[in-house]
C-alpha cells in the first residue's frame, strides 16, 4: 500500500484549531522522537517500535470514534518503507477508514523528519489496523452513534 499524498497538505495542524468530529480525515495522532534505546543490532530504529507507534496512533482515532475503551483486533497489512534512524522527528498521521457495529479500520501513514535536515521529509510506513470498542469487561461493544460520521454519510449515499 503507497499513500500518493501528504497528509498534512489534508489536515490543517495548526494551533487553535478547531477540533473535528470528522475522523475520515487526516489527523496529526503521534509525534514521538526517536532515541538510542529504540535501535536494532545494526543502529536503525527497530521495526517493532515503528509497529508500536503507528497501533498507538491508529488507537488514538479509534478511541476518539468510539468515545472509550478499544482493543487492537488485526494489523490488515504494515508496509516498512525506509529506514528510520536514531533523533528522526517520526510524525504518524491516522484516518479512520471504514466503522462497522463495534469495529474500526483505521489508515496510520508514518513519516521522518531527519534530525541533520528537518527541511526533508520522508514517508516510512503505512498500515491498517482494525479496531473494536469494548466495555469495562473486555467484551466488544456497538459503537456510540454520532449525529452521522462522514464515513455512514458515505455509506447511505451509496445505497
Amino acid at each position: 500500500m503507497t499513500i500518493s499524498t501528504n497528509p498534512q497538505a489534508q489536515f490543517a495542524d495548526t494551533p487553535g484549531a478547531r477540533a473535528t468530529e470528522d475522523f475520515s480525515q487526516w489527523q496529526l495522532a503521534l509525534r514521538v522522537l526517536t532515541m538510542p534505546a529504540d535501535t536494532n543490532q545494526y543502529g536503525d530504529i527497530f521495526g517493532g517500535w515503528l509497529l508500536s507507534q503507528a497501533d498507538v496512533a491508529g488507537a488514538t482515532i479509534a478511541i476518539a470514534r468510539s468515545r472509550g475503551r478499544v482493543a487492537t483486533a488485526a494489523v490488515n497489512d504494515f508496509h516498512f518503507l525506509a529506514p528510520v534512524r536514531v533523533g528522526d522527528l517520526v510524525e504518524l498521521h491516522a484516518r479512520l477508514l471504514q466503522e462497522g457495529t463495534s469495529s474500526m479500520t483505521v489508515e496510520v501513514d508514518v513519516r521522518a523528519r531527519r534530525e541533520a535536515r528537518p527541511e526533508d521529509e520522508q514517508q516510512v510506513a503505512t498500515g491498517r489496523f482494525i479496531y473494536v470498542a469494548v466495555g469495562a469487561e473486555g467484551r466488544s461493544r456497538p459503537l456510540q452513534s454520532t449525529i452521522q460520521s462522514p464515513i455512514q454519510s458515505k455509506a447511505t449515499q451509496l445505497t
